[in-house]
């Protein structure tokens, strides 16, 4: 089998993009090498890996858990089974938080005891922090805050130990169950938690049903860490700090319920997505 053969029958799976992404991950070759050496054969094990990954990409295995990869707002993210894989909605959280501090710091609006301080004494804690795409990005573009994360799951931990030091970024990460052991307050929390009704993860797309359970349960009316969140957060939250939360697109008045005088904003789609709530 060619490179070319491999491709086209990459494409009766996946996009072209894709199905390049995919090639490129078992040739361990660029997109130079395949396109000039499109008639080369591949080896015996390659054409083998190329079968066992389509077989399980065609039985809604997701393409990222096989390459280990996953870009999110201009990162490289390793993602594997235990951890969602980050999403382009999600990058509409990460901005609206980091022009959140960068206005912050633009007005001088900081707390009076930050008011002669730098903005390395800004904090942000990203709740169920899974891949830590959340975490780390802040932390990528925002060099001068401290950025804190948590998840409950070990395994989450482990990948987004990782990626931080893929990032060459520094991440405080807590194994936590919500705010069971969160010690200290912060300016900024963000999450993008558990939202997905607990009777309609099975009518979601294979390739979903394939990422880690805990992190898509929200309960019965997919509202349960919101809830959490709500009844806790001032605890951990400075005055004037503000808390961005993903949301399904259906749970925007629900959400603001819960949060009073908070407002949403929409994904590129129009869908609400993100819940922003800033403390007096």
């Amino acid at each position: 089998m060619t490179i070319k053969e491999a491709l086209e029958l990459a494409k009766q799976s996946l996009d072209n993009i894709e199905a390049k992404v995919l090639l490129k991950h078992i040739l361990k070759e660029d997109n130079s090498y395949i396109i000039a050496n499109s008639n080369k054969n591949i080896s015996n094990e390659c054409e083998q890996e190329l079968l066992n990954s389509l077989n399980k990409i065609n039985d809604g295995y997701p393409l990222q858990y096989i390459t280990h990869h996953q870009e999110f707002m201009g990162l490289n993210f390793e993602v594997n089974e235990n951890v969602l894989i980050p999403q382009p909605d999600t990058e509409v959280l990460v901005e609206n938080a980091i022009k959140f501090v960068l206005d912050y710091n633009k007005n001088n609006n900081l707390k009076e005891s930050h008011k002669t301080e730098q903005d390395a004494t800004l904090k942000i804690l990203d709740l169920c922090t899974g891949s830590g795409a959340i975490a780390i990005s802040l932390k990528k573009y925002l060099p001068n805050v401290q950025v804190f994360a948590s998840d409950i799951s070990e395994e989450a931990l482990k990948v987004a130990k990782i990626n931080s030091k893929k990032n060459d970024v520094q991440i405080e990460f807590i194994k936590s169950n919500m705010f069971e052991n969160i010690k200290e307050k912060f300016d900024i929390i963000v999450s993008n938690p558990p939202y997905i009704k607990s009777n309609e993860i099975l009518k979601l797309s294979k390739q979903v049903q394939n990422e880690p359970k805990l992190a898509l349960d929200g309960g019965k009316d997919g509202l349960d860490f919101y809830r959490i969140i709500a009844k806790e957060v001032t605890d951990y939250l400075n005055n004037g700090g503000a808390v961005f939360l993903e949301i399904g697109f259906d749970q925007g008045q629900a959400v603001t319920e819960m949060f009073k005088n908070s407002k949403i904003i929409k994904d590129y789609a129009g869908n609400d997505r993100v819940m922003v709530w800033i403390t007096k």
